[in-house]
This record gives structure tokens, sequence and C-alpha cells, in this order.
């Protein structure tokens, strides 16, 4: 029976693997497994990890490969680079704002090259990251980062949503804020109740205009820079040298620890535009179509195009606009302008700054629309789990789970605290606390990717990835010291004397405890061990029938008849 077995494996991926002699054990027999937690029947692989293989999931492949693409930048370009760089910019100057972004793209890069080589091998229906972590690493952490990557996206509904009212009060309507925030609150549940088909059009038609506006803000900067602008002014990086590239940030005195402490400061908060967005491409694996060659392609381009778009947009933001413009967003101005519409209005460009806002506030719309849908769908994984309340699995009969979509997006209902607090402020508030969840979340992706490059290395399967990325596990191994860093050193200048403030504590460190409880209180309830051992981890599960599908995708593939079908496939 063992050599049986063992040969079912083999044949399982189409690779031979001497489990025996690799020290491993039968564990990894796909028949399913029923586990009764608290009344909840669930489907288990024989190792206890989910088995979404054979799990009654309604979720449907209704995302194509420009869905996925421009749903992953739909979330990275945001309110990030279009308010977010105006907080940085005023805080520390342009040259840190610069620095700061551009050594964000370089730990994206990583991230999202790890969970590219996972949600690419085994893109499951139903798929998320704490799955992944539940069989790579163990279940305690698993539980924890499911319910953090939840919170955090849910802190970010709120974080687009409080953008999106700033950037309406611009205007200066005589309508109030709350209705603002409803009207925003309500066209994005709208969108995510739907097909998930017509939410991915949705998004890729909301991210077009928000691609389209970068590249545009983008050419105007330089335009304005080498003065083509209706005042002819010639700035070049005059801002650069009057008022400076850097704001010495908290120490005075020593000005090589203040330009430190700001290129930090710029490094830290540059998170927040980035948080959770590689994960996009991962969550929606499940539910596109042709996984095995979409995922890839879309992995591929998301940091190239974010080189670019941020890159230069975070350059720009620091040549057209002065670090000390007293509109620039702030706690002590409730400023409602981006920076970029800012530095056209300085350029005497009349009419462009309210299409340039227009534009920004769907792009704040389309991050939000992303974030409710990720959030959705990790809330809809821990219940297919039994780490969520049943309730939640529930779908319509277009494959959308509904009651996830519901609770999600109730968390959102906090953005109404802009009612009775400076909109600048909330915005700070919710910036900060999803990038210290997301941060939190990045640690656990790279523990979870070593975990199964090492098991996948000890099988000797390491060939069989069909995306395989450079500088691996060493770059992961990186970039999980930069972010525990990050983590610890999030909120570090409360610390400084006079600087203190509860609230600023609470939204830079309160996701920290939460997840260390969370943690800690199924490990203790649950009594599960530390982790899975290295030679017991399955990364076997499932590879057969992903297989099976990618060989079907394959030949239900049409064939480009000309020129302009080539394009399009490559596109789509």
């Amino acid at each position: 029976m063992k050599e049986e077995h063992d040969t079912a494996i083999g044949a399982s991926t189409g690779h031979d693997v001497d489990i025996e002699s690799k020290g491993g054990s039968d564990r990894f027999d796909t028949t399913n497994t029923a586990d009764v937690n608290h009344g909840q029947t669930r489907m288990l692989a024989p190792d206890g990890t989910q088995d979404l293989l054979h799990s009654q999931d309604q979720l449907q492949r209704g995302l194509k490969s420009r869905h996925i693409q421009f749903l992953a930048l739909g979330g990275a370009i945001g309110t990030g680079l279009f308010v977010g760089s105006g907080r940085i910019l005023n805080l520390v100057g342009p040259a840190p704002l610069f620095m700061g972004y551009l050594s964000m793209m370089l730990l994206v890069w990583v991230i999202m090259n790890a969970l590219g080589e996972m949600a690419s091998y085994l893109p499951l229906k139903g798929i998320s990251i704490p799955y992944f972590v539940d069989r790579f690493v163990e279940p305690s952490l698993a539980f924890a980062a499911g319910w953090n990557y939840w919170y955090a996206y849910a802190m970010l509904i709120g974080a687009e949503t409080s953008a999106g009212a700033i950037l309406l009060d611009y205007w200066k309507t005589p309508v109030p804020a709350a209705a603002w925030i409803t009207i925003i609150l309500l066209v994005t549940l709208a969108l995510n109740i739907f097909a998930v088909s017509i939410f991915g059009e949705a998004e890729f038609w909301f991210a077009s205009i928000k691609l389209i506006t970068i590249m545009g803000l983008i050419l105007v900067s330089l335009v304005i820079m080498l003065g083509g602008g209706p005042n002819h002014e010639r700035i070049g990086f005059l801002y650069w040298y009057d008022p400076g590239a850097i704001t010495p940030y908290l120490v005075k005195g020593d000005r090589n620890t203040g330009n430190f402490l700001a290129y930090w400061t710029a490094f830290i908060r540059a998170g927040f535009a980035f948080i959770t967005s590689p994960e996009l491409i991962a969550l929606a694996a499940g539910e596109t179509v042709h996984p095995r060659r979409n995922i890839p392609k879309a992995a591929r381009r998301f940091v190239w195009r974010l080189a670019i778009f941020y890159g230069l947009g975070s350059l720009m933001v620091g040549v057209i606009v002065k670090s000390t413009d007293d509109r620039l967003l702030s706690p002590q101005s409730n400023a409602s302008a981006s920076p970029w519409v800012i530095g056209i209005q300085r350029a005497g460009i009349g009419g462009l700054n309210h299409v340039i806002n227009v534009a920004i506030l769907s792009s704040a719309w389309s991050a939000g629309n992303a974030f409710l849908y990720s959030g959705s769908r990790i809330l809809y994984s821990l219940a297919l789990n039994g780490q969520a309340p049943r309730l939640f699995t529930r779908t319509t009969k277009a494959g959308v789970p509904y009651a996830a979509v519901l609770a999600t997006w109730a968390v959102s209902l906090l953005t109404y605290l802009n009612v009775s607090n400076n909109g600048a402020t909330v915005f700070g508030w919710f910036m900060n606390i999803s990038t210290i969840s997301g941060y939190i979340a990045w640690v656990v992706v790279c523990v979870t990717f070593i975990r199964f490059r090492a098991a996948m290395s000890f099988r000797g399967l390491l060939h069989t990835l069909p995306f395989r990325t450079p500088l691996q596990p060493y770059a992961a191994y990186f970039a999980l010291f930069m972010l525990v860093l990050l983590t610890l050193t999030n909120g570090f200048n409360v610390f400084f004397p006079g600087q203190w403030k509860v609230d600023d504590f609470l939204a830079a460190y309160i996701t920290l405890p939460i997840f260390l409880v969370l943690y800690a209180g199924h490990k203790i309830w649950f009594r599960t061990p530390l982790a899975r051992k290295i030679p017991d981890i399955d990364v076997v599960t499932g590879v057969r029938e992903m297989e099976e599908m990618e060989a079907r995708d394959r030949e239900a593939e049409p064939v480009a008849k000309n020129w302009l079908q080539k394009v399009w496939f490559w596109i789509a």
C-alpha cells in the first residue's frame, strides 16, 4: 500500500517523487476528511489544512488577464500617490519622498514575486494568503493573518472613502461631508454585489482612467518644470533648493540624523501607497481564467508599471510643489487638494485642476472598490476554513459572497468620523492603521514563501513551478528583515520628546497586540504545533488538477489571426 500511494502522488504531479527517500510521509492522500469545527463541517486534507480542491465553493472564474492586471494597479495607484504623497512632501521634503517610494518598490517587487509563485502553482478557487499560510506554515498564524488581512482591507476602504470626501470638499459645495461619504460607500457596495465579471469590468475602466490620469500628470508636470505653463516660469528643480530637498525630521541640531529620519519616515509612510496591492493578484487567482498564464503575466507587468508611475510620479510631485505650501495635506491644515492640483494651479493652468480632481476622485473610488473585493474574499475564505462564521460562505447565484461583502463594507462606516474631525486627521488614522497591518501581512507572506520554497526544494520540485523569480529565497529573507524593522519603527516619532500623542501611538501600533492575541489565543485554544516540519509540508495536493486545467486552457485558447488580435491577446 505504501508503495502504491507514493506512486499515486508522483502521478498526481506528473513527476517522480521519492517520498520515502526524502523523509516524507504518506499524509498527502487527497481523500477528503470532514472536520466538525464548532458545529460547522468543512472539507480538510489529511494534514488538517483546508481542502479548497473539493470544497463546494461557488466562486466563478470570470476575471481575465486585463481585469487582474488593472485590479492590482487599481489598488496600488490610489490616494497614496495622489493625496498621501502631499502629506509626506509637507513633512520631509521632495528627496525623501522620491527615495522612500523607490525603496518601497523594491520590497513590493519581492512580495509580488513570492505571491506570484505560490498563486500560479496552486490557483485554486477560494484561494487566499491565509490558505497558503495554513498549508505551508501552521494554522494559528493563518488564523491571525486572515483576520489581519480582513481588518487591513476594511480600514483601507475607509481611507479611500475619507480621501474621496477630502477631494470633494475642494469645490466647497453646500453638500455636507456625510452625504459625499454615503454616495461613495453605496456605489462601492453596488459594484461589489453584482457578478464578479461586472466588478472586474468596472475596475478595468476605473483603473484605465487612473492610468491615463497619472501619465497625463507626469507629462503636464514635465511641461510645467520646463516652463511650458501659462506663466512661463521655468522652475526645474528650484524647489529642491528653496525651501530645500530635505526637511530634517524631529532632530534639528544634528542635520545628518534629521535627514536620515526624514528618509526613514518617508520609507515607512510610502508603504501606505502599496499596502496589500500585490495580494490582489493572488486573491483573484481562483476567479481568473487561464490562471497559470495570466497570473505570471500580471505579476511581471505589475512592478514595472509601478516603477514608472510611482518613480516618476513621486519625483514630479516634489518638482512642481513647494514642501512648505500651506495647501498640502497636514494635521494643521484641512487642505482639500491633491499636490498635483496645487502644482497645476500654481502654474496658472485654468480649468485643468477640476478635471484632475475628478480623475483623482475616481481613483479613490477605484481603490476602495478593489479593497472591498479583496476584504470580502478574505472573509469568505476564512469562513470556508471554519475560522469565521459559516454565514459568510453564502453567495448569490452569480457567485458573489454577498454576506462577506456586506460585513466588510460595514466596517468602512467608520469613515463618518470625518463629520466630527479634521478630514486630514482621520485620513492619517486610517493611513497608519492600514500601513502597520499591511507590514505585518507582508512579514507573514515572506515567512510563508520561505517555507514553501524550502518544501519545494526538499521534494525536488522547484523546476515544476510555472512562475519562478530571481534571487529567491535570499530576496525574501532581505524583505523579511526590512519589514520587521519597518513594523517595529512605524510610530517611532511618538517616542521623541514633545511628540507623544495617544491617538498617534494607537494608530501606529494597535494592530500588533491584536495580531499577537489572535495568534496566541488560537494556538493555546487548539494547541497547534509551532510550525509544520519541512518534510510534512504538502506541496502536492491539487497540483495534478491545476495541470489538467492548464492543459484544457491551452487547448481552448484562440489563435491570433492577425496583428490586431495578437496585440489584443497580449493585453487581455
